[in-house]
């Protein structure tokens, strides 16, 4: 298990809309140094690449519980995410704590949003149409 940042020591920030983002001093992303735009055949651009880098729930099911205290998170568990700010399909890091966080998905935008705009960007980046440091910037920058 990863060490987290101190109970109560990240703050959530909000969109104009009240949408949660991370705190970029507890959360300011992470990459893995084995993604690069020379490796995307190799690595995120191969179909089940994630699932041979994530790590399991018995190591981020106590994880999320840690950082949720981090950010001060006190909903249901079960409505928030442990989410990679920079998604492992776009080349973050699969277990850095700068790259993860307690994300609410009770909004108008939550995680399940973010998905499928890390899906877009993905494709993009397989597709040759973007790179993948302008994704990786993109889905970091909110």
């Amino acid at each position: 298990m990863q060490a987290q940042p101190a109970p109560g020591s990240c703050t959530y920030r909000y969109t104009a809309d009240k949408q949660p983002l991370p705190d970029p001093k507890c959360t300011p992303g992470a990459l893995n140094p084995k993604v690069t735009q020379a490796t995307l055949k190799s690595t995120v651009c191969t179909s089940g690449y994630t699932a041979t880098i994530r790590p399991p729930v018995s190591i981020t099911g106590p994880e999320k519980t840690a950082n949720a205290k981090s950010y001060g998170y006190t909903g249901p568990m079960g409505d928030a995410e442990y989410d990679h700010l920079v998604s492992l399909v776009l080349g973050g890091d699969p277990d850095d704590p700068r790259n993860i966080w307690t994300e609410d998905d009770r909004g108008s935008f939550g995680a399940h949003d973010k998905d499928r705009l890390e899906n877009y960007l993905h494709r993009a980046v397989c597709a040759g149409t973007m790179s993948l440091h302008t994704a990786q910037v993109a889905i970091a920058s909110d």
